[in-house]
């Protein structure tokens, strides 16, 4: 049986976090998962964890080229897929 899968925002937009609220803080960055480029998941693989993808539960694991922490991807067949970035890291421009 296949999984149905859970958007959170169309690709092509993101949306901003105005205020803290359950594993958000102020300020996210929610992305599509197919927007996302100049990415790879992290190297500790405690960060991976999920049965059908990345559930997002264990910290951030997005990290940029250079192996820097950017943000959490909940890919998880339970969860609604996104990518976090977190804004202290990571700047709009």
């Amino acid at each position: 049986m296949k999984t149905m899968v859970k958007i959170y925002i169309p690709r092509g937009y993101y949306l901003i976090q105005e205020e803290t609220a359950y594993e958000l803080v102020k300020g996210s960055i929610i992305l599509n998962i197919k927007d996302l480029i100049n990415s790879n998941r992290h190297s500790d693989s405690s960060r991976l964890n999920g049965c059908c993808g990345l559930d997002g539960c264990d910290g951030m694991n997005r990290v940029c080229l250079n192996d820097h922490e950017v943000g959490t991807e909940y890919s998880d067949c339970w969860r609604y897929h996104k990518v976090v970035l977190n804004p202290e890291l990571v700047k709009l421009i």
